[in-house]
């Protein structure tokens, strides 16, 4: 128990450049993930993260038997799953079927290619619970690039899908195009899902993508606010679980999960005092005022 807690051996291990990047590309992942996140929960496709998650798996595995950089595999495989979904499922009556059959082909594909794959173990366990020393420059990079690309055109149709995420049936009536901006914000969050393979692995990675932003929609129901608290739970989540686990040497996805739970479960805690409070409020009798 003692290594979870050694606070000189972290210390050292944080002026290591690998791990120094490692921190840049969470906290890029984590501001990524904090602002698509309430559209996400606010949309209902969190199964659909971690369908696009799956696939993301598939191409980084295939990345991996073909000798290719895996965030190149993954940005593809997340992609097409994104393009998929939102081509196939446009009924929401077939949203969650479309899903699952998208998933279970890409997990049974990317078992196939890890199968194959003739390196060491210790690649194939980091695509799928992430492994922080495989995050090189040039991944970073990449990762940046790729979050400046999604930030970018997300502000750009931020507020008409934000319009058509709360209320689809009146953004239909007024002209805005609904089933374009399902598509293009399914690229986005495929992209984004890509961005936290290598981090927190592609079979966790929903943890950065919807729990910070679960966690905050139980706080408010103000659009701003709860992006703002997004990004600073999953920013929190990402790098909190990096230095926690320098020490043990263990996965980070383990405590990145950890920490976006624990945030949740408080979050969740906070509302329901507050809303016990409020109800207790509404329900006490009105004092009258004494007599003089």
């Amino acid at each position: 128990m003692d290594k979870f807690f050694d606070f000189g051996l972290t210390a050292q291990l944080l002026g290591l450049p690998f791990v120094q990047t490692a921190l840049l590309a969470a906290a890029v992942l984590g501001l990524v993930a904090g602002v698509l996140g309430p559209l996400i929960v606010t949309r209902r496709m969190s199964f659909a993260v971690h369908g696009t998650a799956e696939l993301a798996f598939t191409g980084a595995a295939g990345a991996l038997l073909l000798g290719v950089g895996v965030e190149f595999g993954a940005l593809a495989g997340a992609v097409i799953a994104a393009l998929l979904l939102g081509l196939l499922g446009g009924r929401e009556s077939d949203r969650d079927s479309v899903i699952g059959a998208i998933l279970s082909f890409g997990l049974g594909l990317g078992v196939l290619f890890l199968w194959f794959y003739p390196g060491r173990a210790a690649n194939k366990f980091g695509i799928l619970v992430g492994q922080i020393v495989s995050i090189e420059t040039t991944n970073l990079i990449v990762l940046v690039i790729a979050a400046l690309v999604v930030l970018a055109v997300l502000a750009f149709i931020y507020r008409p899908l934000l319009f058509a995420s709360v209320d689809p049936h009146v953004a239909a009536a007024r002209g805005v195009p609904a089933r374009t901006l399902s598509v293009v914000f399914a690229v986005l969050v495929g992209v984004a899902t890509a961005l936290g393979v290598q981090i927190v692995g592609a079979l966790l990675v929903v943890a950065m993508m919807v729990t910070p932003a679960a966690a905050a929609a139980r706080l408010t129901a103000s659009p701003w606010k709860a992006t703002v608290l997004a990004v600073v739970f999953a920013e929190t989540a990402a790098l909190g679980g990096i230095v926690l686990s320098l020490a043990p040497g263990a996965p980070v996805s383990a405590f990145v999960t950890a920490i976006a739970f624990t945030i949740y479960l408080v979050c969740r805690l906070v509302a329901y005092l507050r809303d016990r409070a409020a109800r207790v409020t509404e329900d006490s009798p009105a004092v009258a005022p004494a007599a003089p």
